[in-house]
């Protein structure tokens, strides 16, 4: 009888316990789901974990994030798998919207690409253009010069797009003359972190944005130094935009205008200027919101206008 009451009381117990579990459950509403594709340079730096933290603990949405290069991502989004793209790449960003792909685009935030290598700088590049440092590299590679390497992302993303832009600028052909020039230029296809880690390595030189460089020399030793970072082809710029309801009916249109609402509010804003600056000493990122008129030139960016939220 005592082994049977005591049996009685391990169940009553356990059926408390699961009953106060339930009551917690069901007062509290289980967050909604966002989906963002993104590129490798916003997910590296750490911004993004620290935005997916803070977004769920005061918004109860839960951003589910995955980071690629641009392409990639903009690739995902033309699939109708995510609802959300965070990319930087003007020229790719404007054929998406273009085809119909893409909505509500915003301006986020910006910093700067440099050209990092070696200290010891080995082309003596220091201090040029960034068109007079990839023209001065070109030539010592195609020379066989020792201790030459450019490392390019290679995989279409907004970084592999901004160094294709500096080539032409430079006057180069970047299909017919640049890619495939010679074993002086080596393509990873990989993301800005695998290809700076290959960059260090090799003693090479190599495109990055500054963000995801600070990164990595702090927290993974990386043996490379900013050779060049002055010229207006490194802006590099960061922008938010809806995948298109019409493309696409199950896209989550009221999170996802919530979510650009935040980053364009001054609650966003602020919490991307301070990002970085007790762990770097600066600011990984710039919030767009600083420049008195972001849809002049070069940024063409209205990010100061909210979404109008969906109706009902």
């Amino acid at each position: 009888m005592k082994k049977l009451v005591s049996v009685m009381g391990v169940f009553l117990i356990l059926f408390a316990v699961i009953f106060a579990a339930g009551c917690v459950t069901a007062d509290q509403q289980e967050p909604t789901q966002l989906k963002i594709a993104t590129t490798t340079s916003l997910y590296d730096t750490g911004l993004l974990d620290a935005v997916q933290d803070y977004y769920l603990k005061k918004f109860n949405v839960d951003l589910l994030i995955t980071s690629q290069g641009t392409g990639k991502a903009i690739a995902s989004a033309k699939n109708g798998d995510v609802d959300v793209l965070l990319v930087h790449s003007p020229a790719q960003e404007a054929a998406f919207i273009d085809e119909g792909y893409g909505v509500n685009h915003r301006g986020i935030a910006y910093n700067y690409f440099v050209i990092v290598g070696p200290s010891a700088d080995p082309a003596g590049i220091a201090g040029m253009t960034p068109e007079d440092g990839v023209t001065t590299l070109k030539a010592l590679g195609d020379a066989g010069t020792p201790g030459i390497v450019f490392i390019s992302r290679g995989d279409n993303s907004g970084t592999h797009s901004a160094e294709k832009a500096i080539w032409k600028s430079a006057g180069f052909n970047y299909t017919a003359q640049i890619t495939g020039s010679g074993p002086w230029y080596k393509e990873t296809g990989a993301g800005m972190g695998d290809s700076l880690t290959t960059a260090g390595q090799l003693g090479a030189y190599i495109l990055t944005d500054e963000a995801t460089y600070l990164a990595y020399k702090k927290n993974n030793n990386l043996p490379l130094e900013i050779i060049i970072d002055e010229g207006t082809t490194l802006l590099n710029r960061y922008t938010v935009m809806t995948i298109s309801p019409e493309k696409f009916p199950n896209t989550n249109l009221v999170d996802a205008t919530a979510f650009t609402n935040w980053l364009i509010s001054a609650d966003g804003q602020n919490f991307i200027g301070a990002f970085g600056v007790e762990t770097y000493g600066k600011a990984l990122f710039t919030p767009m919101s600083t420049l008195k008129d972001s849809t002049l030139p070069p940024f063409n960016i209205d990010c100061k206008t909210p979404v109008v939220a969906p109706s009902a």
